[in-house]
């Protein structure tokens, strides 16, 4: 049992390896509940689900500053998001309702953050379950073959943006701020006569899990090729097959576990480990906000 002063505070599985949901069931607050209790279950199944509690937009800050710092901001990310608080580091999940395939957050730069949090502030009428897949486990189902090409060959993610679309989302007029901020993060920046700039990253498929140094499937590949199928490539600029995106589909379908929303509920996620995605909705009633972090303890 996880406990605070007071009460009792009931830890189910979402499998045997990874995830727990850490339920509310006598009206305890999830600000007085044992930090390094929580610390221990989080390093040892990749992701927390706290459900039950009486949550709000600043006890989601609060909770989350107990266990976390260097909140990030999101400059340079990929989609745009929303700003919720004053200081920028709390934000909408992204402002479209489509698929988002499995992902580390933000593995398009040198430094992604270490912990996601998410909070429901309120839940889909229906669909729009947050996907979460183990990339230790992920690993483990490569084939051989995989696992040789993936150790061998780096990912490359090219890009374009505009002069408008860069000043939008770097919020600055000036092109050296942009290089610097893009050089920061491991990217590598071209600037074009007409102001556009063009930019590459270049990292792994596999990392290693902060925790325990396992071998960890964990990248942004997924995703990109869902959203650009044409651009995303290996370092030699030889081409990720359809045959290749087969088999790591497949394997994100079966390991895949599904996150239904309910009004309140928090999710904290180990992005060393952790990839997450989203299913498709149709309302407009879905309000999910996300933060950015790394870890305020050991990890």
């Amino acid at each position: 049992m996880l406990t605070n002063t007071n009460t009792k505070i009931e830890i189910q599985p979402f499998s045997e390896n990874v995830g727990r949901k850490i339920i509310n069931t006598e009206n305890a607050s999830i600000l007085e509940i044992n930090k390094e209790e929580v610390i221990n279950l989080f390093k040892s199944y990749g992701f927390l689900l706290f459900r039950g509690f009486e949550t709000d937009v600043n006890t989601f800050a609060e909770f989350s500053n107990s266990l976390s710092n260097g909140f990030m901001d999101y400059t340079g990310g990929a989609i745009n998001r929303r700003i919720i608080n004053e200081d920028g580091t709390i934000l909408t999940v992204n402002d479209f309702k489509d698929e988002m395939k499995l992902h580390g957050e933000m593995y398009y730069i040198k430094k992604p953050p270490q912990i996601v949090w998410f909070f429901c502030a309120n839940p889909p009428l229906k669909d729009g379950e947050t996907t979460i897949c183990d990339g230790e486990q992920f690993f483990h189902e490569l084939s051989n073959s995989m696992k040789d090409l993936l150790r061998r060959k780096k990912l490359k993610f090219p890009g374009r943006l505009k002069k408008e679309d860069w000043q939008n989302k770097y919020k600055t007029n000036d092109l050296n701020v942009v290089k610097e901020i893009c050089e920061s993060q491991g990217r590598e920046v071209q600037i074009n006569e007409d102001e556009s700039i063009d930019f590459k990253f270049i990292c792994s498929a596999i990392h290693k899990s902060r925790t325990e140094q396992k071998d960890v499937f964990i990248n942004s590949l997924l995703q990109a090729k869902k959203v650009n199928p044409k651009s995303v490539c290996f370092d030699d600029d030889s081409e990720i097959t359809d045959e290749i995106m087969s088999e790591l589909n497949e394997i994100a379908e079966k390991i895949t576990i599904e996150i239904n929303w309910q009004k309140g509920d928090i999710l904290m996620i180990d992005n060393t480990r952790i990839m997450h995605g989203r299913r498709a909705f149709y309302d407009d009633q879905r309000d999910i906000y996300v933060r950015l972090c790394f870890p305020a303890f050991p990890f």
